[in-house]
């Protein structure tokens, strides 16, 4: 095969994302429309042009997301709306996954939408599992909150596996989320995006 003909098949190798070179990107990365009908045998999100996989996660994990999905949903709004594991459009090389959702649904067809718009988007929250600590205490809360997110929930496993939730706000002026979290332990109430009170036992007691 001659240069220009191995060119022209790479080209075609990255017209979209399959099960057979996902994990070869082009130069500049996957975009959200190359890898949205990619089809793979494990969960994954898309992150800097890069196919990133999600790990396993383990029953505490799945039981906390869960209970925090329904807790929020039966508190809402107009004119909001939850979603467990929502793609999210922050540009078109970073479409991740959150564990929950919440976002502004006016402009939407919530029963179509596949990836809902970052500016959209009023809280994520991400349950820290072995696999992911790097990501949701670093890399996500920046990602959000340079993309102007008002709140992120991190919740991390304490001890006797109660949750424990860190509540950051966005600095609308630095676009940081706050340097100090609010630490909730046994009890989280907070008025953001809308007023909500959850006995964090009861999420593993469910």
């Amino acid at each position: 095969m001659g240069a220009a003909m191995a060119a022209e098949a790479r080209h075609e190798q990255w017209e979209r994302a399959t099960p057979e070179n996902w994990m070869y990107p082009p130069a500049d990365g996957w975009t959200y429309d190359q890898v949205k009908e990619l089809v793979l045998p494990f969960d994954w999100e898309l992150v800097d042009g890069i196919v990133v996989v999600r790990g396993a996660t383990k029953w505490w994990h799945d039981q906390v997301r869960d209970e925090l999905f329904f807790r929020l949903r039966i508190a809402k709004r107009e004119p909001f709306h939850v979603n467990l594991e929502r793609w999210t459009m922050v540009d078109e090389y970073n479409a991740p996954r959150p564990d929950v959702v919440v976002f502004d649904k006016r402009e939407l067809d919530v029963r179509t939408v596949e990836c809902v718009p970052v500016e959209k988007v009023v809280l994520v929250i991400e349950v820290v599992s072995p696999g992911s600590r790097k990501e949701d205490r670093f890399m996500k809360p920046g990602m959000f909150a340079e993309s102007g997110v008002g709140a992120y929930w991190r919740v991390e496993r304490g001890e006797d596996d109660m949750p424990e939730v860190y509540e950051y706000r966005l600095d609308h002026e630095t676009s940081r989320y706050s340097p100090d979290p609010t630490h909730h332990i046994g009890s989280l109430k907070t008025d953001m995006p809308f007023p909500i009170e959850i006995d964090l036992r009861s999420l593993i007691e469910a």
